[in-house]
């Protein structure tokens, strides 16, 4: 197949150096988040160089005559499928050896979408609070490739339409760029993740390349090369966007609301970096010199390799690697980039038989893109040798509720669409109320499935659309996010009268404020504890008020993640003696635990005794730590204690649940003090 001639814009030395930058930043961040927590934005500068070239293209060839629909896809084809395939194909021939069911799923799943170049929209749709942590997916990056390609689908074919009725290309390119700046400054506020991912709040970047090209065009007047002084403006002009960069690279990071205004910072500073041309002293000394330029060649293979690679290490290595090896994967992800450039990206676009190369890349990317849709709908091909060899998670799994829950927690409609917990056990009567957190979710079906006819239960809390659901009633700002909804569910458990006691289960971290799920090392300097106790003693005194009684259940020990706690073996031994290590965080000693939450335990224990005969304590220690060796650990009898990041699993929800249920049974008559015994649990069996 001959393919007709599409001219392509001069090449500039410098927008492979502002490419290296890009790429580089971009690897950094990923390898070092600790050194440059903004090189993420790198990214961005992408968007307005791919935005910038594919704009010149489009442009130069409707206006003479030379555009091909056909042949400027078959050439995206050319330049994106052939490494792309490489790694989609290698990251799924490894993960064979070296993944579970579950992650060889999700693998699976997002191998498909980066076939389909919509991994952004299949990432925004996993989004969520029980979603895996970004750096064990291992083609997250590929959300960023989904964007420019549904550009490359709209933009062209929205040029081509305006210059045959010949309508205004600048206007046009301005006003989608104003509409979709807009939408993203509106969605940073309501949905960031949406902002993050969403091709319509994101166009804008790559629109601005293309208005940045149809100026270079068709108003060379207004470009540095023609004002006075043309040296001195356009060097100026590179050095100011270089710092901006560089300050982008230092101030930005992921916490200020991304993209929304910040977003400009390097969006700006690209364009003002190629609109000064190669001529500018940044430009020439920096941007073309023959390393920066080398590096911008194999950016692309450098951005496809580098992730995975990272997201492998850190999967089998069950935590972050220490920087010596990060450092030694960055030398190899180059290492890579160069050899997919010379031995399968030059080849292919400069080589021979040219139809058939492209003919071939077409018909292997739907294949690759059905394998991994076959594998996620296959949950992860569980016969492989490594699911087999290693203990599953899913061991945590004890049958849930064991009942089909009633969707009725006593609220209105309004009030029950806070939450995405509002369930009741249908068997009755309903004598216990759950409220909290996504702790309270997780503690939920071990109640349920233990409880008896003496008491059933109803849930209010495990999060809900607008965050946490923690029963906290309180005018301190740290609890601003949960106002709405802690008054909503303490209001309805004080007021339904069916309710004789109210157990309150809540992270220990969202009622402190602290900073991670997988440790509370930062609680002991913590500033937050008057604002929790007294907003903690507002919430049992309405509840008490109200002629009922109050459980506080003691947070259980935070640990690392479990999926980081598999003591997880490949089938391949030389995998395992390079990168299997065991991570010293998924156990803690119960003294360490203790000291640790002290002034935590001290704000439950301070309520109590204000509330004596009212409030009581159940401590969950006695089920997820051993007195004997003194160690609080991820499993217990070959079984995960631990389900999601600092949650509970099903099974430990039923070791707590049914000694809960005996306690609440014992102790729920109308007046009774309630019995402090479970503040301190006798020894347990061993977790290991």
């Amino acid at each position: 197949m001959s393919l007709p001639h599409l001219s392509h814009p001069k090449y500039r030395r410098d927008i492979d150096g502002l490419r290296a930058v890009a790429v580089l930043s971009v690897v950094a961040f990923h390898a070092f988040p600790e050194w440059i927590k903004g090189g993420f934005i790198g990214v961005d500068v992408f968007f307005v160089i791919s935005g910038y070239l594919i704009s010149t293209i489009v442009y130069e060839n409707l206006d003479r005559g030379t555009f091909s629909f056909t042949e400027f896809y078959l050439r995206r084809v050319k330049r994106i499928f052939p490494a792309l395939l490489l790694v989609l194909v290698s990251c799924y021939a490894f993960g064979w050896f070296s993944l579970l069911d579950d992650e060889y799923m999700q693998l699976g799943k997002h191998i498909a979408g980066g076939a389909g170049f919509v991994s952004n929209l299949v990432l925004w749709s996993e989004s969520g609070y029980f979603d895996n942590a970004a750096d064990t997916k291992l083609l997250l990056h590929l959300w960023s490739l989904g964007v420019e390609e549904q550009f490359y689908i709209f933009w062209p074919l929205l040029l081509w339409f305006a210059y045959r009725v010949r309508l205004n290309l600048p206007g046009i390119g301005i006003l989608v760029a104003l509409v979709s700046f807009g939408l993203n400054l509106h969605q940073v506020k309501v949905d960031a993740i949406a902002d993050f991912y969403s091709p319509q709040t994101r166009f804008w970047e790559l629109m601005l390349g293309s208005i940045l090209a149809w100026v270079t065009l068709y108003k060379p007047n207004f470009t540095a090369a023609n004002a006075p002084r043309p040296e001195r403006w356009s060097s100026t002009m590179s050095v100011v966007a270089a710092l901006l960069l560089a300050f982008g690279f230092w101030h930005i990071d992921k916490r200020l609301g991304f993209p929304g205004k910040w977003a400009l910072v390097p969006v700006l500073s690209a364009v003002l970096l190629i609109f000064a041309g190669p001529g500018a002293w940044v430009n020439r000394v920096i941007l073309s010199n023959r390393i920066a330029v080398w590096i911008g060649l194999i950016s692309f293979p450098l951005y496809l390799w580098h992730w995975p690679l990272l997201t492998y290490a850190r999967i089998i290595h069950s935590k972050v690697p220490a920087a010596p090896v990060r450092g030694a994967i960055v030398l190899a992800s180059i290492v890579l980039a160069w050899l997919t450039y010379r031995l399968v990206e030059r080849p292919v676009r400069l080589g021979r038989r040219a139809g058939f190369k492209v003919a071939a890349l077409v018909a292997l990317m739907p294949v690759v893109g059905v394998v991994g849709y076959d594998t996620f709908v296959r949950y992860g091909l569980a016969f492989r040798e490594v699911v087999k060899i290693n203990t599953s998670i899913a061991t945590g799994n004890d049958g849930g509720p064991g009942v089909e829950l009633v969707h009725d927690c006593g609220m209105s409609e309004t009030d029950k669409a806070l939450f995405f917990g509002c369930f009741k056990d249908p068997r009755g009567p309903v004598k216990y109320a759950l409220l909290g957190d996504s702790k309270a979710g997780a503690l939920w079906p071990g109640v349920v499935r233990t409880s008896s006819a003496a008491g059933r239960w109803l849930l209010i809390g495990d999060n809900g659309p607008g965050g946490g659901s923690v029963p906290i009633l309180s005018d301190n700002r740290i609890f601003s996010p949960y106002r709405t909804v802690a008054a909503s569910m303490v209001n309805a458990a004080a007021a339904n009268p069916d309710i004789q006691v109210v157990v309150i289960a809540t992270s220990a971290r969202a009622m402190f404020s602290l900073e991670h799920d997988y440790t509370i090392e930062d609680l002991p300097t913590n500033n937050n504890g008057d604002a929790v106790a007294a907003g903690l003693r507002n919430t049992v005194e309405k509840i008490v008020r109200a002629r009922k009684k109050v459980v506080l259940v003691v947070d259980n020990p935070t640990l690392a993640h479990p999926e980081d706690c598999l003591g997880r073996i490949a089938s391949i031994p030389v995998v395992n003696k390079l990168f299997v290590a065991e991570n010293e965080n998924c156990r803690i000693s119960l003294d360490r635990q203790l000291q640790l939450s002290q002034k935590y335990r001290s704000v439950l224990e301070d309520v109590r005794a204000v509330f004596t005969d009212d409030v009581a304590l159940f401590e969950t220690a006695k089920y997820l730590c051993d007195d004997v060796t003194g160690y609080c650990g991820m499993r217990k009898d070959g079984r995960f204690l631990y389900g999601h990041t600092d949650h509970i699993s099903d099974y430990a929800a039923g070791l707590i649940g049914k000694d809960l249920n005996a306690f609440l049974d014992a102790n729920r008559s109308g007046t009774a003090s309630l019995s402090p015994d479970h503040r301190h649990p006798p020894p347990a069996p061993a977790a290991e």
